[in-house]
Parts: structure tokens; C-alpha cells; sequence
């Protein structure tokens, strides 16, 4: 192995804030959520109208399977003299564009043009009743590029979000300048000896609010390993559309948008992607999650990593000072440069 990429990951040392800040266990779990939902909280329409996010919404309106749907998004401008570049930034699966906002401002102080999109069936986006694939994401993100005039662009996904990039970058190479996935989920494929079950249209119509609550809870609470106050946004979100009248559409779509995790996979893509790549993540999100990482930039020609120590699932939100450097010094490097050089 010649390239320099090849060489150990490069590892950023990060103190737990609960050491650093000589947290007790007790303050914790005052910090964590609690046991109920506060009482104030109410519903929270499919399509979001409630919720602020940090820059206007504009929408890209299309035709899909006979249908026609919107795909918001926030098209976001540098501050200061531009650089001429541009990124793409792409939600998880439990998640919308706005968790992005600190990303946003670092971007584009630095002079990038920042386009936010909410994937089809999420967000403030259409939610409509169709045969979703990566394929169909990634065709709705060119599409959104195109409108916007935008001939190529660097693209970063986070989770799901991150298979959505990849499989953007496999399909439209001549677009993309370069990929970043943040803690991607699907880094190896599992599907063999599974089985399949093909989705029956069968939802929970009246789910109980107190159990979407604890569950939203749960799912929150494994993927950070230091918990803010603000992350609660995401659990009041998914706790309020449950209590929405449209909350039967919402649940059908996400059944239907949930079976890409067992049917699609990106890890063919990998060894046809020569776009300069980066494979970026908090080591705390299952035992395997650095090991796959690895293995992901032994199988991508042109890819390096960079894995945070004592972080969790979302690092761009957990600790985005450092991920906005990591992405500010990625981003800015030459795309023709192999990865693994030009870093600090």
C-alpha cells in the first residue's frame, strides 16, 4: 500500500466534556431529558411548518411517478468574497437539514455556497406515497443542483445520509467534486441470509404518546456520548408529529423510506468511486464502526479517515468545532490531490 492514505488514521484527541468539565453523575442526568414530555408540547405538522430553520426555505417542484411533489431546501450564501465552490449537505435518517446549522455558518464564513436539502418524504418536503431508493434520492439531488445552476459541488452525507452521497457520487461522478460521509451507517452489507419482507401497509395509526416519547428518548440518548439540552429539539419533533392528525401518512412513508437499510446497499458502489473521499465519524457508535471505517478507505481508490475519539453518533452536532475544521481542511484541498495529503 503506496498512497498515504494507507498509512494509520490520523485520530483527534477529545476529552470527554464530563471529565473535562468535572461533571457529576447527577448533573447528568439533570442534563439528560426527562422522564415525560413537558407538558407544553404539543403537535407538530408532517411537513414541519412549525419548526424555524436557520435560513429561508425555497422548494424545487417535480413530477415523480405521476405526482408532483416539492423538495425544500436552503440555498445559502457565502459571507464575504466566495470561493467559487459549493457544498451539499444531506440529513440523516431521524433528521432534517437544520441540524446542519453549524456546519452552515462554518462553510460559508470560509466562503462556500451551502445548499441544504430535506430528502424527499422528510423534512418540510412532499410526503408521497411511492417507491423510494437511493437511486431516487440521488436523482432528486442532481436535479436540485441543475435548478440551481450548479455544475458540481462537494457532497456530504451523515448516516443514511451518508449512503445517499455515496451513491450520488457513483451515479454522478462529473458533479461531485468531493464526498464526506459522517458516521454512515450500512458500511458493510448484511443482507445475505436475512430473508425478506416486503412492506404490508400496515402502520400504527394511534401510536401512544408516551411510548414514542421514551422511544425517541432512547434513540437520541445512543447516539451521543454527551448530551446538550438543545438535542432535545429532535425528540419534541419526532414526539409532536406522532400527536398530528396527518401523523398515518407520515408513518406509511417512513415504512416505506425505512426498507432502503435492507434492500440497497452502497458497498458495491465503493470500488467505481475515484472521487477524492473522506470517511469522517465519532468512534462511539457500535463496537465495529471504526473497523468498518477503515475497511471502507481500503476498498475506496482515492479515500482517507478521520475518526473522533470519546464522540457518538453525531459529531457535527456533539463537537463541531472539530468536524468543521476537519471539513474545512478536506474541502479546501485539491481534488485532483490524492487523498491523505495536504493535512495537518
Amino acid at each position: 500500500m503506496t498512497n498515504a492514505r494507507r498509512c494509520a488514521p490520523r485520530l483527534v484527541t477529545v476529552l470527554s466534556l464530563s471529565v473535562a468539565l468535572g461533571v457529576t453523575p447527577a448533573a447528568l442526568e439533570a442534563q439528560s431529558p426527562p422522564a415525560q414530555p413537558p407538558a407544553d408540547w404539543g403537535p407538530i405538522s408532517i411537513n414541519m411548518e412549525e419548526i424555524s430553520y436557520p435560513h429561508p426555505v425555497e422548494f424545487l417542484n417535480l413530477q415523480l411517478f405521476g405526482q408532483d411533489v416539492r423538495i425544500a431546501y436552503m440555498d445559502v450564501s457565502p459571507v464575504g468574497p466566495p470561493n467559487g465552490r459549493t457544498v451539499v449537505l444531506l440529513h440523516g435518517g431521524s433528521y432534517y437539514g437544520w441540524y446542519w446549522k453549524e456546519q452552515i455558518e462554518a462553510l460559508r464564513s470560509e466562503g462556500y455556497r451551502v445548499v441544504v436539502k430535506d430528502r424527499l418524504g422528510w423534512g418540510k418536503s412532499s410526503k408521497p406515497i411511492l417507491p423510494y431508493s437511493m437511486s431516487l434520492h440521488a436523482s432528486n439531488t442532481a436535479q436540485l443542483l441543475e435548478h440551481l445552476g450548479i455544475s458540481q459541488a462537494a457532497i456530504v452525507g451523515h448516516s443514511i445520509g451518508g449512503q445517499m452521497a455515496t451513491r450520488f457520487v457513483f451515479l454522478y461522478p462529473e458533479m461531485t467534486t468531493h464526498l464526506v460521509t459522517v458516521n454512515q451507517i450500512g458500511l458493510t452489507d448484511r443482507r445475505a441470509g436475512r430473508g425478506y419482507r416486503p412492506f404490508t401497509g400496515e402502520i400504527n395509526a394511534e401510536p401512544d404518546p408516551q411510548s414514542v416519547y421514551e422511544s425517541a428518548v432512547r434513540t437520541d440518548m445512543r447516539r451521543y456520548v454527551n448530551w446538550k439540552p438543545e438535542f432535545i429539539d429532535h425528540i419534541r419533533i419526532r414526539y409532536g408529529q406522532s400527536l398530528s392528525g396527518d401523523w398515518p401518512r407520515l408513518a406509511y412513508v417512513r415504512s416505506l423510506g425505512g426498507n432502503l437499510r435492507g434492500m440497497d446497499t452502497v458497498v458495491d458502489d465503493w470500488p467505481h468511486i475515484q472521487t477524492k473521499t473522506l470517511i469522517l465519524g465519532g468512534e462511539i457508535d457500535g463496537p465495529n464502526f471504526p473497523e468498518n471505517a477503515r475497511h471502507a478507505v481500503d476498498v475506496l481508490p482515492n479515500a482517507e479517515v478521520f475518526l473522533i475519539p470519546g464522540v457518538g453518533h453525531n459529531p457535527h452536532e456533539e463537537v463541531p468545532e472539530i468536524v468543521n475544521a476537519e471539513l474545512i481542511r478536506f474541502l479546501g484541498s485539491d481534488a485532483d490531490e490524492p487523498a491523505g495529503r495536504g493535512g495537518r
